[in-house]
């Protein structure tokens, strides 16, 4: 089996975001790398003022990430449904009430740049399934 999500998908997510005109006005600020963890497969994306400049995928000691998201492959596949159940249809949800969807690292700088990074993730909502 693949890693999931894979590097094809992040690739359509990493356009989306960089074309996004809402990430063009709120992303100023946000600049950091944090990580997301599928399962098993774990990236670091680094964010330069709102635009994801760089994808590390399985990365080591020399990338940190400030903060990250980890789940199983089965709740990032109800996140990004295009019909997701309840609780998975936002990330703030996911981080209240699904306990298997974690923060990592500093929860601090992840809710300081909180209204950019709500709109990657519903970028990444955008995006689709990488099954498709």
């Amino acid at each position: 089996m693949s890693e999931y999500p894979g590097l094809a998908w992040l690739a359509r997510y990493r356009a989306a975001v960089n074309a996004d005109p809402e990430l063009k006005v709120i992303g100023d600020w946000f600049t950091t790398t944090f990580a997301l963890t599928f399962g098993p497969s774990r990236y670091a994306l680094a964010v330069d003022r709102g635009r994801i400049v760089d994808i590390f995928a399985a990365p080591r000691l020399d990338v940190r990430a400030i903060f990250g998201f980890r789940a199983p492959v089965e709740v990032w596949r109800k996140f990004l449904a295009p019909d997701p159940p309840p609780l998975y249809h936002d990330f703030f949800a996911m981080l209240m009430r699904v306990p298997e969807f974690v923060l990592e690292g500093d929860g601090l700088a992840a809710m300081q740049n909180a209204r950019a990074l709500h709109r990657m993730m519903n970028i990444m909502r955008e995006t689709g399934t990488p099954d498709a």
